[in-house]
């Protein structure tokens, strides 16, 4: 019996086209809701930039693919970057290699600098743009996520300057940068720990590569119609797209939800 549902944010619960979350979904929400099926959030971003969420409240959240997992406004689960990890980059990125890097603390986000991809990402996600502080003014500071804005080919060379780091892309122009023990799967059984809840007995939504070990992990692992192919691969079962009522169409397949 599926006692809880997680749900990634971008592409997943909410649209890219309108930055919102569709009727549909908050109506199968409810419906989840209606049965005692407990939701959650399962995202890349920060609870500080779950700017679009409209008036919808989770059970809990699983923030920065599981650096940080909250109950309300409660941290249950923690893990930051390697200390000696970002000691190797920050003077990197002082030199003219320097890519634009978002740097996520417990309760802040700054970036380096601003370029024409952060713009274009920024417009896309509708997301926060964080404000700009020099690095000299971060050293020595805990982060538990990166942003970093640099493409698939240029990846093999950064990320090996951080050996106990791993880079989770979903997106062209920017890999989110997480410690190599954290992942959305690791945020999910910790809430599931707290909650006395089993694998088996959770349904998860998702459509990036950071989503792929949390429907693995998942008794149900939906790929959303939009998602990549790898994810639809290793999913359980393919909906439709954020924009064609996918998760209310998985949910009513599995009769989760009345139809």
């Amino acid at each position: 019996m599926i006692k809880a549902a997680f749900f990634d944010i971008d592409g997943t619960l909410v649209s890219f086209k309108t930055h919102r979350i569709p009727v549909s979904t908050i109506q199968a929400l409810a419906g989840l809701r209606r049965k005692g099926i407990k939701v959650f959030v399962a995202s890349g971003r920060h609870k500080l930039s779950m700017n679009n969420l409209g008036n919808e409240t989770f059970d809990g959240y699983i923030t920065l693919n599981g650096g940080l997992c909250l109950i309300g406004n409660r941290i249950i689960y923690k893990h930051h970057l390697p200390v000696s990890d970002m000691n190797t980059l920050i003077p990197y990125l002082e030199t003219s290699k320097a890519f634009p890097c978002v740097f996520i603390q417990e309760n802040t986000l700054s970036i380096n600098y601003m370029d024409t991809n952060t713009q274009e990402t920024f417009r896309l996600l509708n997301f926060p743009e964080p404000p700009i502080c020099p690095l000299k003014a971060i050293e020595d500071k805990i982060f538990y996520q990166l942003l970093g804005f640099f493409r698939q080919e240029e990846e093999q060379q950064i990320m090996s300057l951080l050996p106990n780091c791993r880079a989770t892309r979903w997106n062209p122009l920017f890999t989110d940068i997480i410690p190599t023990e954290t992942s959305k799967r690791v945020g999910i059984s910790k809430i599931l720990e707290y909650f006395g809840i089993a694998p088996e007995e959770i349904i998860a939504f998702g459509d990036g590569g950071n989503d792929i070990e949390m429907l693995r992990y998942a008794g149900i692992g939906v790929a959303m119609g939009n998602a990549a192919d790898e994810v639809k691969q290793i999913a359980d079962y393919v909906t439709t797209g954020v924009d064609n009522n996918g998760i209310a169409q998985a949910l009513q397949h599995f009769n989760l939800i009345e139809t």
